[in-house]
């Protein structure tokens, strides 16, 4: 069983309809909808649409949110089912800084709205981090530097996407990519295009409705072996990224041409 199934195993439940009413009104046979409730089956991109238009519940909350843990008329009253983004506090009410575990990053795609999920990480405190909520992610990859594996990022949440601001950095939580640390490039349509600063990389678009979170860069956590001198050579090593972007972009042409 998955939390898509027992989600709509349960909204089911709730508007007291059978799998064949249910599977009628989603042009679906029986048969095919019951392998998705028992979990035998994932459903593809254009179902989740429909059954997410039937129950008039997000995407988003259908495959990550464990919706029998809220009351169900305040989850439909929220826009677009957002739930209110969990909030820890220590002993003296001050915002505690959870910290996302390396080896565990991908279960924070299906736990960050999880008040139970998010209690049961670590947490720090920073004494020049008070002003918002903040939370610790972990890097990974080439893309950002100076952050490499083992470095933690720590973002401040962005409630809305309108705040994010052209050439700033964000941790943006995504469904299909989940973490990813990027610099914010600009809004177009229904989607953002973001890059990394490694130029090796190319930018690239992410629609709305697969951002889940967004944290803007506040501070970061290094290793113990992190020496700032092993970057003093960093614009010769921009120098073979570019190298290498640039050869990659002659092949993409001399491709096209043929």
């Amino acid at each position: 069983m998955s939390i898509f199934s027992d989600n709509i195993r349960f909204l089911r439940a709730q508007k007291n309809v059978s799998q064949q009413e249910l599977a009628d009104k989603i042009s679906l046979s029986r048969v095919r909808y019951s392998k998705y409730e028992d979990g035998r089956s994932e459903a593809p991109y254009e179902l989740l649409i429909r059954i997410s238009k039937y129950f008039n519940v997000s995407i988003d909350l259908l495959l990550t949110v464990d919706i029998r843990k809220y009351p169900l008329e305040d989850i439909l009253k929220l826009p677009d089912n957002r739930i209110v983004l969990p909030v820890i506090v220590d002993k003296l009410g001050n915002n505690s800084i959870e910290i996302v575990p390396q080896k565990a990053s991908m279960g924070y795609l299906s736990g960050y709205s999880d008040p139970e999920y998010i209690e049961s990480l670590q947490r720090i405190s920073l004494p020049f981090l008070v002003n918002g909520k903040y939370r610790a992610f972990p890097a990974q990859g080439d893309s950002m530097p100076p952050f490499k594996d083992g470095s933690y990022i720590i973002g401040k949440y962005v409630e809305d996407i309108n705040d994010l601001k052209t050439g700033k950095s964000y941790v943006f939580v995504t469904l299909n990519d989940g973490i990813s640390y990027k610099r914010f490039r600009a809004k177009k349509g229904k989607s953002v295009t973001v890059a990394a600063d490694n130029p090796f990389y190319k930018p690239y678009d992410i629609p709305f409705g697969e951002i889940v979170e967004v944290w803007q860069y506040a501070s970061g956590i290094f290793p113990e072996d992190f020496e700032p001198g092993h970057f003093e050579d960093y614009n010769i090593k921009d120098m073979f990224m570019q190298l290498r972007k640039d050869i990659r972009d002659l092949e993409d042409k001399v491709s096209g041409n043929h």
